[in-house]
């Protein structure tokens, strides 16, 4: 069994803040769109999941349901480029270690 130096935790988590800290600046900053139509759709979504902004091209208002296929699908786009952004945000604040969601306080 390898000796861990209990003495260093308190290093090891005072980085872990400021790093921790310094991810829920980038998260606030943080935007991400999605695309859908061609561009007919665009959506504006920030780091805590909110939408920021929608941009609907008025070629796209000609059809109801092509129109909230767009806007689902642009939506959809925009959130998981928030998820792949977090993750990789996560991977760099733990150094990449498996830490559960819900764990570090973000």
């Amino acid at each position: 069994m390898d000796n861990f130096d209990f003495g260093n935790i308190g290093a090891m988590l005072g980085g872990m803040q400021q790093r921790v800290a310094d991810m829920k600046a980038k998260q606030a900053a943080l935007r991400c769109e999605g695309v859908a139509g061609d561009g007919m759709v665009k959506i504006t979504v920030t780091g805590d999941f909110q939408v920021d902004g929608v941009h609907i091209d008025a070629a796209a208002m000609d059809d109801r349901e092509l129109l909230e296929d767009l806007v689902r699908a642009a939506l959809s786009e925009a959130l998981r480029n928030v998820q792949a952004e977090m993750a990789k945000g996560m991977q760099e604040v733990t150094g990449g270690l498996p830490i559960p969601p819900g764990l570090l306080p973000l």
